[in-house]
């Protein structure tokens, strides 16, 4: 107990001169588990301030290590630094790192993706995940004729306009309003469902006949914290969409090569129109890319009328870095996938029974390396649900954690991430300071 914190604090209130709200994407504010109250945990509000980081750990500015479950948000399933990682970006930066004009990475990471998802025959590559998914949706409404989405109440697609209707995430924690700075004409053409609920997306899509034109999914949410679908459900949504002449779009930013390493689509057997990635396909440098049939990819320019285009896609430091990541995932950890999930799940199921055993109702999901601890009685299946849970509990668990040096995502509407490199014993210490922390909370507060 007691972290010292001290040079976070002050960098992050010399941060807030000069980049709104001291960060530069708004969950790392910490706005979402910050503790006004000084008597609680000393009270606590500054993020903390990365100074480096290697395998399954973070070290903050202080000197302090922390168990990362948090990966930069889900990319560093080979841990921090991998080893190989760096040295493909080292090599590809002494030839340059950025050259605006083709070059072989692109082909040959192109390959590697389309060699995991073989529903995948073409791909585009971009910059981030928020331009995957919006660059998928344009393709989708050019393809169509159609203007409509659907997209599901808590799921968050990046912060592309049409995304930005009941987004959850960070725009839950943050306690925003959907979609400020979003046109009135625009946020229209989104209809939003509740996840896991056939009879909502059939009456939708009959109500709106013949004007959507693709629905957009996460098949395993994680940015409401992990929710999966209920048995049956991703098959649903498949038969739908193909009875109303509607592409299906699978979110795969976060799932892609983490739940399986053909994403969810290999995981639940069921093949989206359209597949977003990002993340881990860049090995944590900034990518996206977007993917589907010839027949739909065709339509993008230069050799269809749909235009797309970016100065930074298919950098080839991304480029390297993904190449270096998918290899590696792909020769040599392929085994490795069974036994991820069955420590991601005894981590889950230890920290849940650990709240439990204090008192605090608690469940858990995990679906491959992504997992959640809901402080709640009953696994939620949609975005009404998820809210429901002790939001208060989990800011002091939240920090109590931090204190026993655990890293969790600053919010009670994300998923966590393992890596291979979280091995048996660092589990084990995760669910040792899971057990104190609640301890600590119930006796305490």
């Amino acid at each position: 107990m007691g972290t010292m914190r001290i040079r976070s604090e002050q960098m992050f209130a010399s941060a807030c001169e000069v980049l709104v709200g001291g960060v530069n994407s708004p969950v790392r504010a910490f706005k979402g588990v910050a503790i006004d109250d000084a008597a609680v945990l000393g009270g606590r509000r500054a993020p903390l301030f990365i100074d480096r980081a290697e395998g399954p750990w973070l070290y903050d500015v202080d000197g302090n290590g922390y168990i990362d479950y948090v990966l930069s948000w889900g990319p560093m399933l080979l841990g921090h630094a991998d080893p190989g990682v760096v040295q493909a970006v080292s090599d590809q930066a002494r030839k340059g790192t950025s050259f605006g004009a083709p070059c072989g990475l692109e082909e040959e990471l192109a390959r590697l993706v389309m060699t995991a998802f073989p529903h995948v025959e073409k791909l585009r590559f971009v910059s981030s995940g928020t331009e995957a998914t919006m660059s998928a949706l344009r393709l989708a409404r050019g393809v169509t004729g159609r203007d409509g989405l659907i997209k599901c109440e808590g799921c968050y697609h990046g912060h592309a306009d049409s995304f930005l209707v009941k987004a959850g995430s960070g725009v839950a924690t943050l306690g925003l309003p959907d979609s400020p700075g979003v046109p009135a004409d625009l946020a229209k053409h989104t209809f939003t469902i509740p996840f896991n609920d056939l009879a909502a997306l059939a009456a939708t899509l009959e109500q709106h006949q013949g004007k959507i034109a693709v629905v957009c999914l996460e098949p395993v949410v994680g940015n409401m914290g992990c929710v999966p679908p209920v048995d049956g459900y991703l098959a649903g949504v498949r038969d739908l969409c193909t009875r109303h002449g509607t592409l299906l779009m699978f979110d795969e930013v976060m799932t892609g090569f983490r739940v399986a390493l053909g994403g969810a689509a290999e995981h639940y057997g069921v093949t989206p129109d359209i597949t977003t990635f990002g993340k881990v396909i860049g090995g944590g440098l900034p990518v996206g890319a977007f993917g589907a049939k010839k027949d739909i990819m065709k339509n993008l320019a230069p050799e269809g009328p749909i235009y797309q285009a970016g100065t930074l896609s298919g950098n080839p430091l991304a480029m390297a870095a993904g190449i270096a990541t998918l290899r590696q995932l792909m020769e040599e950890r392929r085994g490795d996938y069974a036994a991820l999930a069955t420590r991601t799940r005894r981590l889950a199921e230890g920290i849940a029974a650990a709240a439990r055993s204090c008192g605090f109702p608690a469940v858990c999901t995990s679906v491959g390396s992504m997992f959640s601890v809901f402080l709640r009685k009953e696994v939620p299946r949609n975005w009404s649900e998820v809210k429901d849970s002790d939001a208060a509990t989990f800011k002091l668990f939240f920090w109590a954690m931090q204190e026993r040096g655990v890293y969790l995502a600053p919010s009670a509407f994300e998923a966590g991430f393992t890596s291979f490199l979280h091995s048996d014993l660092l589990v084990d210490q995760t669910i040792k300071a899971a057990s104190d922390s609640f301890a600590m909370i119930r006796k305490t507060c």
